[in-house]
């Protein structure tokens, strides 16, 4: 009879924690979709810091339940098997820390077969390895980085490339800023032209640059402005050259034109001698 009462006990806990859990399911559900609709947002600098002024949570545990609670909105075997009550919420807030869509169902396995700290022993492994499998990943995406530029028979310039995720983000920023500066130029020019006395509707361009090619002039301004400010300023001069092919009656006719090219032949003589000359630029 002792036994039986001790059993019949037993047994109510472990119901009564289930459903705890289950009810917690439905709490992280709640707090996912209030954190998602800023509910929060009425003085609060965060979800987690209205869960500690309204529920009375430690700041760190509102935190972590604000975590967990977005996690499992990606993590679907997670979440139901915490809303049955077959996952205490301890081992639920481990799994959520390295769990994926693609590891989900593994880990549910492994949730369901050892203990709490058995489960945070396994998820502090896993971290390991994935930190190291992370790194192996960024070194090889450093090492394929890539850029080929090459001569078409016509004369024109082909660039291809490859590069890492957050150069190529840096590249793209680069270019749209350049766009939107050429941009400005052209309404610039495009307003002075219709100032002009002698200007009329054909004097404006007929077409509207394609996005490939606004993306080749942007290409064009990114590379001319590095040449003349130099990627860094306080470093030396004269690290690259730029061998521009100037002919010598254009050298000899310098002194009539006004681009930086024959100024710069004419202040240098002794470059005058030869068809190719040598431009030095700080870049």
């Amino acid at each position: 009879m002792y036994t039986s009462s001790l059993d019949q006990l037993g047994d109510e806990i472990a119901e009564l924690s289930a459903h705890l859990d289950a009810a917690t399911a439905r709490l992280l559900d709640l707090i996912r979709e209030f954190d998602a609709r800023e509910g929060w947002n009425t003085g609060f600098r965060s979800c987690a810091a209205w869960l500690s002024w309204r529920v009375g949570l430690d700041l760190g545990a509102a935190r972590e339940r604000v975590r967990v609670a977005r996690a499992l909105g990606t993590l679907p075997l997670l979440a139901q098997a915490l809303a049955r009550g077959e996952l205490s919420y301890a081992k639920v807030r481990a799994l959520t820390r390295v769990a994926t869509p693609e590891t989900q169902e593994r880990l549910l396995a492994v949730g369901r077969g050892g203990t709490a700290d058995h489960v945070e022993r396994i998820v502090r492994g896993w971290r390991r390895v994935d930190r190291k499998a992370e790194a192996r990943e960024t070194s090889r995406r450093h090492a394929s980085r890539a850029l080929h530029v090459y001569q078409d028979d016509d004369g024109m310039v082909t660039i291809r490339g490859r590069l890492a995720p957050e150069i190529g983000a840096v590249l793209v920023q680069a270019l749209t800023a350049a766009r939107e500066a050429l941009y400005q130029r052209s309404r610039v020019s495009d307003a002075n032209a219709w100032g002009a006395p002698h200007a009329s509707p054909t004097d404006v361009p007929a077409e509207t640059p394609t996005m490939a090619q606004q993306q080749a002039d942007a290409l064009a301004l990114v590379a001319e402005t590095a040449l003349h400010h130099g990627v860094d300023p306080g470093a030396p001069g004269e690290r690259y050259q730029v061998v521009v092919h100037v002919d010598s009656p254009v050298l000899a006719d310098s002194t009539r034109q006004a681009s930086p090219c024959s100024r710069t032949a004419r202040t240098s003589p002794r470059k005058r001698r030869g068809a190719w000359r040598a431009m030095r630029v700080a870049w």
